[in-house]
Protein backbone atom coordinates (compact mmCIF):
# COMPACT_ATOMS: atom_id res chain seq x y z
CA UNK A 1 0.00 0.00 0.00
CA UNK A 2 1.51 3.32 -1.02
CA UNK A 3 2.95 5.38 2.29
CA UNK A 4 0.59 8.49 1.68
CA UNK A 5 -2.85 6.24 1.23
CA UNK A 6 -2.19 4.46 4.45
CA UNK A 7 -1.51 7.77 6.49
CA UNK A 8 -4.67 9.18 4.97
CA UNK A 9 -6.24 5.78 5.92
CA UNK A 10 -5.27 6.31 9.31
CA UNK A 11 -6.10 9.86 9.59
CA UNK A 12 -9.44 8.99 8.02
CA UNK A 13 -10.07 5.66 10.05
CA UNK A 14 -9.33 6.77 13.88
CA UNK A 15 -11.56 9.70 14.36
CA UNK A 16 -9.71 13.29 15.37
CA UNK A 17 -10.45 13.52 19.17
CA UNK A 18 -9.63 15.62 21.47
CA UNK A 19 -7.78 13.93 24.35
CA UNK A 20 -6.51 15.73 27.80
CA UNK A 21 -5.92 13.68 30.82
CA UNK A 22 -6.04 14.59 34.43
CA UNK A 23 -4.75 18.22 35.35
CA UNK A 24 -5.10 18.72 31.56
CA UNK A 25 -1.66 16.40 30.43
CA UNK A 26 -1.87 14.01 27.77
CA UNK A 27 0.85 11.33 27.56
CA UNK A 28 1.38 8.37 25.25
CA UNK A 29 3.31 6.12 27.14
CA UNK A 30 6.30 5.07 24.93
CA UNK A 31 4.50 6.85 22.20
CA UNK A 32 1.15 4.89 21.80
CA UNK A 33 -1.42 6.93 21.88
CA UNK A 34 -4.18 6.13 24.43
CA UNK A 35 -7.70 3.67 23.16
CA UNK A 36 -5.37 3.26 20.11
CA UNK A 37 -6.34 6.53 18.28
CA UNK A 38 -3.60 7.37 15.66
CA UNK A 39 -4.03 11.29 15.69
CA UNK A 40 -5.26 13.58 18.48
CA UNK A 41 -6.40 17.07 18.12
CA UNK A 42 -5.67 20.09 20.48
CA UNK A 43 -7.09 22.94 18.65
CA UNK A 44 -4.17 24.91 17.65
CA UNK A 45 -2.43 21.74 17.25
CA UNK A 46 -2.63 17.85 16.28
CA UNK A 47 -0.33 14.76 17.27
CA UNK A 48 -0.46 11.76 15.08
CA UNK A 49 1.58 8.58 14.29
CA UNK A 50 2.85 8.33 10.98
CA UNK A 51 4.23 5.42 9.31
CA UNK A 52 5.86 5.20 5.66
CA UNK A 53 6.66 2.04 3.99
CA UNK A 54 6.97 3.65 0.33
CA UNK A 55 7.50 7.10 -1.14
CA UNK A 56 5.18 10.20 -0.47
CA UNK A 57 4.02 12.72 -2.47
CA UNK A 58 4.88 16.28 -1.86
CA UNK A 59 2.99 18.18 0.44
CA UNK A 60 2.56 21.92 1.11
CA UNK A 61 0.91 22.93 4.58
CA UNK A 62 -0.06 26.62 3.39
CA UNK A 63 -1.34 27.43 7.66
CA UNK A 64 0.69 24.60 9.30
CA UNK A 65 3.91 23.70 10.31
CA UNK A 66 4.93 20.07 10.67
CA UNK A 67 7.25 19.00 14.04
CA UNK A 68 9.19 15.33 13.24
CA UNK A 69 10.38 13.03 15.90
CA UNK A 70 11.74 9.40 13.75
CA UNK A 71 11.23 7.03 16.19
CA UNK A 72 12.25 3.90 14.19
CA UNK A 73 13.56 3.32 10.26
CA UNK A 74 14.62 6.03 8.33
CA UNK A 75 14.04 8.02 5.23
CA UNK A 76 15.24 10.71 3.19
CA UNK A 77 13.60 13.52 3.46
CA UNK A 78 13.57 16.29 0.92
CA UNK A 79 12.43 20.37 1.54
CA UNK A 80 12.05 23.26 0.01
CA UNK A 81 12.86 24.06 -3.88
CA UNK A 82 9.70 24.62 -6.14
CA UNK A 83 6.80 22.06 -6.01
CA UNK A 84 6.42 20.28 -9.81
CA UNK A 85 2.75 19.28 -10.90
CA UNK A 86 1.20 21.68 -7.94
CA UNK A 87 -2.73 20.24 -7.24
CA UNK A 88 -4.41 21.64 -4.39
CA UNK A 89 -5.27 18.49 -1.98
CA UNK A 90 -7.31 20.37 0.46
CA UNK A 91 -7.85 23.40 2.54
CA UNK A 92 -4.68 25.11 2.31
CA UNK A 93 -2.54 22.05 0.99
CA UNK A 94 -0.51 21.68 -1.96
CA UNK A 95 0.47 17.80 -3.46
CA UNK A 96 2.78 17.55 -6.24
CA UNK A 97 4.60 14.87 -7.83
CA UNK A 98 8.16 16.14 -7.27
CA UNK A 99 10.25 18.94 -5.92
CA UNK A 100 12.49 20.73 -8.28
CA UNK A 101 15.82 22.39 -6.26
CA UNK A 102 15.00 20.85 -3.12
CA UNK A 103 17.92 20.10 -0.02
CA UNK A 104 17.80 16.44 0.43
CA UNK A 105 18.25 15.26 4.75
CA UNK A 106 18.67 11.64 6.01
CA UNK A 107 16.79 10.79 8.69
CA UNK A 108 17.35 8.02 11.39
CA UNK A 109 15.33 7.39 14.79
CA UNK A 110 15.90 10.04 16.91
CA UNK A 111 15.94 13.34 14.36
CA UNK A 112 13.84 16.03 15.23
CA UNK A 113 12.94 17.91 12.09
CA UNK A 114 10.54 21.15 11.66
CA UNK A 115 9.31 22.31 8.42
CA UNK A 116 7.74 25.51 8.65
CA UNK A 117 4.59 26.39 7.08
CA UNK A 118 4.81 26.64 2.93
CA UNK A 119 7.23 24.68 2.86
CA UNK A 120 7.42 21.85 0.13
CA UNK A 121 8.62 18.23 1.69
CA UNK A 122 8.53 14.75 0.44
CA UNK A 123 9.79 11.56 1.94
CA UNK A 124 11.56 9.21 -0.03
CA UNK A 125 12.54 5.35 1.40
CA UNK A 126 15.03 3.28 -0.10
CA UNK A 127 13.58 -0.34 -1.41
CA UNK A 128 12.37 -2.86 1.89
CA UNK A 129 12.60 0.21 4.35
CA UNK A 130 10.15 1.86 6.35
CA UNK A 131 9.70 5.21 8.52
CA UNK A 132 7.88 5.69 11.69
CA UNK A 133 7.58 8.86 13.61
CA UNK A 134 5.23 11.47 15.58
CA UNK A 135 4.39 14.22 13.56
CA UNK A 136 3.17 17.49 15.46
CA UNK A 137 1.25 19.98 13.04
CA UNK A 138 1.16 23.20 14.54
CA UNK A 139 -1.41 26.32 13.01
CA UNK A 140 0.30 28.90 11.99
CA UNK A 141 -0.82 32.11 14.48
CA UNK A 142 -2.15 34.81 12.08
Amino acid sequence: MKASRLVLMMSVACSTVAIAQEGGITVWPKGVPPAGLARADFGNHTIQIAHRDANGRVEVHQNKADVIVVQTGGATLVTGGEVVDPVSIGPSEIGGSSIKGGVSRTLAPGDVVEIPAGVPHQFFLAPGTQITYLIVKVTKQS
